[in-house]
This record gives structure tokens, sequence and C-alpha cells, in this order.
């Protein structure tokens, strides 16, 4: 049986960015996974994924994402991909929606630079949005969006150059840990043996982590592209990264929503879709047509600040996020085997810090800590997860 220092089961988005950090530190590593490099199955893909910095979720969150800036140019230099590009964030909601306050308040607390704008200045620099009067924002100009896919193809790549021996198209069937504080995985071609094992397993963590308990609720999501209008005073240009910002808005309770300039030019499409308004799937049974009803109900709250987004449906697809219940990560030593390393349940906002997920499951694999992760935000056990296991037993 082939041996390794880590396993990496799962080289999506954040087993991709691991297996490069081990690799990239002199591990020997093999990289295990059922798709392709790039697949549509999960949640890396749909050609966009914001990156910003004054994060509403919680200022906690901030010195990650500056570590994980750091990375992505990293994999942009090593790869020769280009992926991340800065075309400034606005954040959108009525003056005491967490939208605004909270991205006003992690930018305060850590220095950030920021604009507060009202509804007039929203109008004036972003014509083609319509907020509502009272509405305030942030705008943030380290801010953007980066390429999931690219992201996921060029972490296996510089894995590979690096010397990690990655398997695409090899479903792992099951794991174990064995006398002497190793593990054996097993998959539909072989067995193999490691040190180390870390388990990236997105929306498959409730199969492959049965004996975690884990309360993730696993979530069908839609993100859609339509077509504005091009007329004299709000021009296809003006959808444009060059003139556009991502951006996150929710005024008067109407449902947050997100969204993207046009990165692919007109006839890409203005993407967007609600940040969370799912409905309970798994990965193995969910509905991936995108019904008229949902399309007329994303057609008429994009309207609510795109009031000339109004041309065709481009396109639809649909993908799968993974939610814990306080709606923070899930990364640390698995409770039953400090030989194994978990990330899991990155709730519908985790691809940004993709490159420092990474480096911490690399410093937890190797070293048992990693100066890098919060103490106790991300905990396996933590009393919100705990009380999610308990709810659900009880159910």
């Amino acid at each position: 049986m082939e041996h390794y220092d880590v396993i990496v089961l799962g080289v999506g988005s954040m087993g991709g960015a691991a297996a490069n950090s081990l690799a990239g530190r002199g591990a020997r590593v093999l990289g295990l996974e059922t798709f392709a490099p790039g697949h549509d199955q999960g949640a890396a893909h749909g050609g966009t994924r914001i990156v910003r910095q004054s994060y509403f979720e919680s200022p906690e969150y901030v010195p990650l994402l500056r570590r994980a800036y750091e990375g992505w140019r990293r994999l942009e230099e090593e790869s020769g991909r280009a992926i991340m590009e800065l075309c400034g964030g606005v954040y959108i909601g009525d003056p005491d929606d967490v939208t605004f306050t909270g991205s006003r308040s992690a930018a305060e607390l850590h220095g950030l630079a920021h604009e507060i704008l009202d509804a007039e200045e929203i109008r004036r620099r972003f014509p083609t949005m319509d907020p509502a009067d009272d509405a305030m924002a942030v705008y943030e100009a380290n801010a953007g969006y980066v390429r999931p896919e690219e992201t996921t193809i060029a972490n296996a790549e510089v894995a590979a150059r690096k010397g990690a021996a990655l398997r695409f198209h090899e479903p792992v069937t099951h794991w174990q840990a064995t006398p002497g504080g190793g593990v054996e995985v097993v998959t539909t071609r072989g067995a193999y043996g490691a040190d180390r094992l870390v388990v990236t397993p997105g929306p498959w963590a409730p199969q492959i982590l049965p004996e975690l308990g884990l309360p993730l609720a696993i979530d069908r999501m839609v993100f859609y592209w339509f077509a504005p209008e091009d007329t004299d005073r709000v021009p296809y240009e003006s959808y444009s990264d060059a003139r556009h910002p991502v951006y996150i808005e929710e005024t008067h309770g109407n449902g947050q929503i997100y969204g993207f300039p046009m990165t692919d030019g007109p006839r890409g499409g203005l993407k967007l879709g609600y940040f969370r308004r799912g409905t309970p799937t798994t990965p193995q049974t969910i509905d991936r047509t995108v019904h008229d009803d949902e399309v007329d109900d994303m057609r008429r709250r994009a309207l609510q600040l795109f009031p000339r987004l109004t041309g065709e449906l481009v396109q639809a697809k649909t993908c799968l996020y993974s939610v814990t219940p306080d709606e923070h990560f899930v990364i640390g030593a698995h409770p039953l085997h400090e030989q194994v390393q978990i990330a899991c349940g990155f709730s519908g906002h985790g691809f940004k810090f993709v490159p420092v997920v990474g480096e911490i499951l690399a410093d937890l694999a190797l070293t048992g800590s990693s100066s890098l992760l919060p103490t106790t935000l991300f905990d396996p056990l933590r009393p919100a997860l705990q009380r999610g296991r308990a709810a659900s037993a009880s159910s």
C-alpha cells in the first residue's frame, strides 16, 4: 500500500489550496477527488465569487481576509492565471441593516479604507442602481471578485508542479484511523496510507463525516445572469467591471442579494442571486433545473435595485451551500482522531478565504496548530454546533 505524509480527501477549492500549501512545504501529498478540477457539482463554480474585507459577518474575519489577499496574488504569480480583479464593492442597506452597519463597523475597527455613501451618491456613482431613498452604503475600493474554476485548477496545477500526486475521478469509499496514529483511505481503485489526513468534503460532509453529526444544512442555491437594457443614459459599459462594483444589498427586509458587474461582456449578463434563500437538498438529489417561478421572483427582486435589468435571462445555475447554525466555518482537528483535520461548513461566504484556509490546514496537518486560526470561531466543538447537534437529535 502506498504511503504518504498527508492525504487530502477532496481536491476542490479548499482541498486544492491545502495540497498546494502542503506540497510547497515539502510534504509527500496525495490528493483524491471524485470529479475533474474546476467541476460544477459543488460550490466552486459559476465564474465569479466576491472578495471583500469590510466584513459584516464579523470583524474577526478581517485578519484572515488580509492574509487571503496575499495568497490570491501569490497563486496568480505561481500559476500564471488571472484570478482576482479588484473593481470595488458597495454594501447597501437601510441605516439599521447589518449589511451597512456591520460593514462599516468592520472597516472602522480595522482601519480599512472606505467611504460612506447616501442614496443620492450611490445613484450618481453607479447609475445602474436606484436604491431606496433612505439607503446607506459602505464603498470599499479594495473589493472585487475571484474566478472559482480558475482558482481550483490553478491550485491543482501548482500543487502538482510542487510534487503532489493528485488523482481525479477517483471517489473515496471510506477512510479509517489505523493503529499507531495513521490513516487508511480506500477508493474505487485501491487503498492508501498516510500519517495525516485532511478532509475537505464540501457538501458531501454529512456522508464523509457521519460520525461527527455536524448540524450542516445542505441548501440548493441559484444564481442568475440577466441582460440589462442598453440606453443612452445607462449604456452597457456602465455595467462592466471597469465602472461597476460587486454589490450586496438588503433594504427594509426585502431579502439580501449579492452580485457582480458584467465580467464577460454584454452577452454574459449581470450575475446576481439571493445570499441565503435556499432549499434543503443533498448532492445526490439536488434539482438542477431552474424553474420559471424562481426566475420571476429573482427578476422582481433585482428590479428593486436595478430598474433597467429587463433584458433576457442569459443563464441560471444551481450550486450547494453547506451552512452551519451560526454561519461560521468548521476548521480544526477531528474530535475523535487528532491526526485528521477537517474543513467544511463554509456557509456561502467561504470561497474568499481559500488561500488562507489552505495555509491553516497545512499548519494543522504538519504541526497540530496554526497561528492563523481564530481561537474558537471555527471550533468543531463550539457551543453553536453542540446545540445544533442536540436539536437534530431531538427532532
